[in-house]
């Protein structure tokens, strides 16, 4: 991601109730979208029939398909970790910092913060989600009783003629999903030794409506005694028997006014859980990681993107700071506007990759952070890069090393005795922004490889500097060497006609830019913006009548293209994955996204290019097999075909980008027994997803009007702007 490019679209200075600034995702006469667009501009007028012969005798031009060509990327934005995947359900459980925007300021270089959540402090913790509950209840922030790591705990007064139902309620991240489950519920509670009556307490946790007050469940915990010097830990279920009939729901801790009056409380890190994926402790949201694991991705680039720089080195992603205990995890200020609980860390990305059988790309701090001003910072000197190459080295023994280990013995300490099996490491993020990774990755891959010889290192830059024109003007610009072995990370937002233009830009990669043995990941990509007539992509978004918000039939048709350069070259494009992956709606930094989202599950919506990863890595072959086209040309049908040996089966994938259906052949050199297909188009080339229609760009049973001949010529005409994959069984 393109990191300070995008201002936020939500200001959560409230998260009372759902009330949100985020982006709608309702229905629109498509013709009055400002980026309304009727064609791919760089699709060429023709539709003349186009005729294929694919051999499956040939075998000596087939090559091994890629096995982890379809996976995905996490990075906490858009509200996508906190509050989105990872599964917790209070917000600013701990009080541990707030949200804060940086903008250009005139008569100064570069962004400033110009609007914070605490006026006082940017990112400094606040009060936001949490109100009283009874007349008088005082509730203001607390030093002096830290938890651990987490210095800021709420403090609780209550009033000494306090009568009734007594305490506090958080309003969720924009609500709560309440449906018939057990939810685990945990908040750490402390006395004030000078207002406490000596009695015990007695706790009750409730789900209620924000709009009725009607409680959809309740648990009352018992006589809890008293403790001054060490928080204690509250456990309780709470497990509703009905379904809320939306998200504007709350959650509260109540304590009888007439016992407690005249008392102060202290809590912190108060947590409601639901179900989580797999039974993970501390996990994942479930509709979304279910979405995630339909797709069949193969891996997940962790932690993702501008996120893992820091805007300052001590704000980094910081690995020993995101494992153990949730007590143990200060938090840190995250990159994307909004304060980062931690509660989604090493172990649990780790756990989410065992999870979902995916092999983790492992990204670790490089050097190199962004800074408030923009898309330049500070990086580490050649004489402290021993520091970062040791902090890597460190949490690769946590991820890997045995119990007999220093870190692999802390890992078997948090729950997991099991390594965990790393074959990538991808080398920071995106430094293309810095001029220092010339020094910075040599020294970390050749001292990474020195321990861990066999894992392939990701560099994150090569020819950007040299042919893009980042960095400050009059800067030296340079090419990074990868060596042998290694790995290319490259991202790319575009328009639809970009990928119709860099169709074949895989093809001979390699030998052109003389990486050889260079493999590539394509980390990061999107449709972003309509065709325009200077092709330039306008990053800005706000005010922008090109922008893409939500991915449409337009979208998945680029994408596919994309998607179909790479299975054509599978020695050198090894792995691919969107990006971002997920979007909180009340809460949008950058689009278009993958899945987007709120709190109620049934509101999740999985865009256009969700729909095609799926169907392209649902149907892939183990080999590419030779295809001739003996009539017909590239553009605007495009194709791949893939041999499953396993399934016996042939994959033909096929994208129409003109808005006519094109008349295809297709002959194979050896009889099929039957043909399928499934296929994703829409009414609309605009068409998208949206909440109550999440069906609108979906993918199809193909019904076949065409027909056989012969050894096994199949003829069929391919629907205008349509994405096909064919399955000829042998």
């Amino acid at each position: 991601m393109f990191a300070s490019s995008v201002a936020a679209l939500a200001l959560a200075a409230s998260l009372s109730g759902v009330e949100a600034r985020g982006v709608n995702l309702e229905k629109r006469q498509l013709n009055t979208l400002s980026s309304y667009t009727s064609y791919i501009n760089h699709t060429v007028n023709d539709a003349s029939p186009v005729t294929l012969q694919i051999s499956l005798n040939n075998t000596c031009d087939r090559n091994e398909t890629s096995p982890l060509l379809y996976g995905l990327m996490h990075e906490d934005i858009n509200h996508s970790g906190d509050g989105g995947i990872y599964a917790e359900m209070i917000a600013n459980r701990a009080f541990q910092g707030s949200t804060a925007y940086a903008n250009a300021v005139p008569g100064f270089t570069g962004n400033l913060i110009t609007q914070s959540e605490n006026p006082i402090e940017p990112f400094a913790p606040v009060i936001t989600a949490w109100g009283a509950i009874g007349d008088g209840v005082r509730l203001t922030l607390d030093l002096l009783h830290p938890l651990d790591a987490l210095p800021t705990s709420l403090q609780v007064d209550i009033p000494l003629n306090a009568t009734g139902p007594v305490g506090f309620e958080n309003y969720g991240w924009w609500g709560f999903n309440v449906v018939p489950q057990a939810y685990n519920v945990s908040f750490y509670m402390l006395n004030n030794y000078p207002r406490d009556l000596m009695n015990d307490t007695t706790f009750t946790v409730s789900f209620k409506s924000n709009t009725t007050n009607q409680t959809w469940a309740s648990t009352t915990i018992p006589n809890v005694p008293p403790t001054f010097i060490d928080f204690q830990q509250i456990n309780a279920t709470i497990t509703p028997n009905i379904s809320a009939p939306d998200a504007n729901n709350k959650f509260t801790i109540t304590m009888d006014g007439a016992a407690v009056a005249g008392q102060t409380f202290y809590f912190n890190l108060i947590s409601v859980f639901p179900q989580t994926f797999k039974n993970y402790q501390n996990g994942l949201r479930s509709d979304i990681a279910d979405a995630f694991y339909d797709m069949k991705p193969t891996f997940l680039r962790c932690p993702g993107g501008n996120n893992i720089e820091g805007f300052s080195p001590a704000q980094r992603w910081n690995w020993r700071k995101a494992i153990g205990p949730l007590p143990d995890r200060p938090g840190r200020i995250g990159n994307w506007d909004y304060y980062n609980t931690q509660g989604l860390g090493l172990m649990e990305y780790l756990e989410w990759n065992e999870a979902m059988n995916m092999k983790p790309v492992l990204a670790i701090y490089s050097g190199f952070s962004l800074d408030i001003w923009g898309q330049e910072g500070p990086s580490y000197p050649p004489d402290m890069m021993h520091t970062i190459l040791q902090d890597a080295l460190d949490e690769l023994e946590f991820c890997m090393g045995g119990p007999n280990t220093t870190y692999g013995a802390m890992r078997a300490a948090y729950g997991h005795p099991a390594p965990f099996d790393i074959e990538f490491v991808e080398i920071g993020n995106e430094d293309f922004f810095s001029s220092t990774y010339n020094y910075r990755f040599p020294y970390l891959y050749n001292g990474i490889k020195a321990v861990y010889p066999n894992i392939t290192l990701i560099s994150t830059q090569f020819d950007e500097r040299s042919s893009g024109g980042y960095g400050p003007p009059g800067q030296a610009l340079e090419n990074i060497t990868i060596p042998a072995g290694g790995m290319y990370d490259y991202h790319t937002y575009q328009e639809p006609s970009w990928f119709v233009d860099h169709f074949s830009m895989w093809d001979n990669w390699q030998v052109e830019t003389n990486n050889t043995d260079v493999t590539v990941l394509l980390g990061e990509y999107s449709v972003i913006q309509i065709d325009t007539p200077n092709q330039v992509v306008n990053y800005s978004f706000s005010g922008s009548d090109t922008h893409i918000v939500y991915p449409r039939l337009l979208s998945a048709l680029g994408e596919s293209l994309y998607l179909l350069s790479a299975e054509r070259n599978p020695n050198t494009v090894k792995m691919s994955s969107y990006a971002p992956s997920l979007e909180n709606r009340n809460f949008v930094n950058w689009t278009p996204d993958m899945i987007s989202f709120d709190a109620l599950y049934t509101n999740t919506v999985k865009s256009a290019s969700y729909w095609l990863q799926w169907m392209f890595a649902r149907y892939r072959g183990t080999q590419t097999l030779p295809v001739t086209n003996t009539a017909g040309n590239i553009n605007p049908l495009y194709w791949v075909a893939t041999i499953d040996t396993e399934l016996n089966a042939v994959f033909l994938k096929v994208t129409n980008t003109l808005n006519q259906s094109i008349p295809l052949t297709v002959g194979l050199d050896a009889a099929f027994k039957s043909v399928n297909g499934t296929i994703l188009t829409a009414a609309d080339l605009n068409s998208y997803n949206y909440i109550n229609n999440q069906t609108e760009v979906v993918p199809a049973p193909i019904n076949f009007n065409g027909s056989y001949s012969g050894a096994g010529d199949f003829k069929w005409s391919v629907p205008k702007f349509s994405v096909s994959v064919l399955q000829f069984d042998l």
